[in-house]
């Protein structure tokens, strides 16, 4: 029998860590034009290129300027003949904690919804190109991992995780939707896992993050700089050889009972239902007749987050097992478009607001409830901003897809 009291206080440890992660990882930097570059460092070693997002008072969180780098940088590496792989990592105590939404908060506030613009199609852009990459890619991700930090590190060949690692994404508890890839990545997910992880933002560690697949290998945070220093002495393009390596400095994990990798079978349950209302009344049943305080907790996480969200986040993660993921990322594009500069920025701002600049917790969403999201609501969110609205362009002639 599991603890009840130790469980609850690990929740609300949790919660903290959430708060103050993701808080600090959105918050806005002001920096010169001789500081954008540095925002994304290099280090070179034999025939590899390692990628550092460096902005670690902001967890490393993106920026416009972040991705034209990150893009000229890979595609620069890609057809270099003597670079044979590619890494990525983070500065301090993250790797990338999502994008620089508070950032987007005030492009929307000014009226700059051409910035806004340019800040998905970057991002969106690079992370096909990712997607699609040439060369075996390692990320490195020890440390607080979401949003659209899962975007630029996921699609890639391998993602090494730690004790370190918080993964999460957290979108919908601002009023937005899992985006940056994240449509095509959690849908891939074991059972009903992506639902789960799309509509409550909730946390899971490293260790789950092997286990569902979300990273590939997991080493001890103590052990990164071995493994980098290993990484660095080959000389290869071959993921293969990258990937013993890999293997050699791999440990076992182990994923906490009490976390919900441990849960498939009741995710199924209550997750696979058609509609968000159906999937609280499913979870409700369970906690009325279990006392499982994980039950309460991801009820308690549903009903604080924005109603059109959870709807639309739903139909996001659905739609993705079916597509591809230019399709997805072309999709979500239109997705994010609606949810920071038209009709339905309003929640987004909001829920930014709330939870970033004012910090009262207290976001008046709209609609209200859930009762009050109608289908035409989510269809149209899922629509271009106006009839001659471009939507995203990705080289998918030229780079095939998954």
């Amino acid at each position: 029998m599991h603890n009840a009291n130790g469980l609850l206080a690990r929740i609300v440890r949790d919660k903290q860590l959430w708060r103050f992660g993701y808080r600090r990882s959105l918050c806005s930097l002001k920096v010169t034009s001789d500081d954008l570059d540095n925002q994304v460092l290099v280090e070179g070693s034999g025939c590899s290129r390692t990628a550092i997002l460096n902005r670690p008072p902001a967890l490393n969180a993106l920026t416009t300027h972040m991705g034209v780098r990150l893009h000229k940088l890979y595609k620069n590496w890609e057809e270099d003949p003597n670079i044979g792989f590619v890494m990525m990592k983070g500065s301090g105590r993250a790797f990338c904690a999502g994008g620089d939404i508070v950032s987007i908060y005030h492009l929307r506030k000014r009226g700059s919804p051409d910035a806004i613009r340019e800040f998905f199609w970057t991002l969106y852009n690079f992370i096909y190109f990712l997607g699609t990459y040439l060369k075996p890619h390692v990320a490195i991700l020890n440390g607080v991992t979401m949003g659209g930090g899962a975007g630029v590190s996921i699609p890639g060949t391998f993602r090494v995780a730690t004790d370190r690692t918080i993964f999460a994404t957290p979108e919908t508890v601002i009023g937005f939707h899992p985006d940056a890839g994240a449509s095509f990545n959690l849908s891939h997910l074991p059972g009903r896992l992506g639902e789960y992880l799309g509509l409550t933002g909730l946390k899971i560690s490293g260790a789950e993050m092997l286990a569902c697949g979300l990273a590939t290998h997991y080493i001890s945070s103590t052990e990164v700089p071995v493994l980098e220093q290993q990484l660095k002495k080959l000389l290869t393009d071959d993921p293969s050889v990258v990937e013993t390596t890999l293997e050699k400095c791999a440990e076992a994990a182990h994923p906490e009972k009490t976390g919900v990798i441990r849960r498939i079978e009741l995710l199924e349950k209550c997750f696979c239902h058609d509609t968000v209302e159906e999937i609280i009344d499913s979870l409700e049943v369970e906690a009325g007749r279990t006392k499982d305080i994980w039950c309460t907790t991801t009820l308690r996480r549903l009903k604080e987050t924005s109603p059109l969200s959870l709807k639309v986040a739903l139909r996001s993660v659905r739609e993705g097992r079916f597509q591809t993921l230019d399709q997805c990322l072309i999709r979500e594009y239109r997705m994010s478009l609606q949810g920071t500069v038209g009709n339905f920025s309003g929640n987004f701002c909001e829920g930014v607001r709330a939870r970033l600049i004012d910090k009262d917790e207290a976001p008046k969403w709209d609609p209200p409830t859930l009762e009050k999201v109608s289908e035409d609501m989510v269809d149209n969110y899922f629509s271009p901003l106006t009839p001659s609205e471009p939507d995203l362009d990705l080289p998918i002639k030229l780079r095939e897809s998954i």
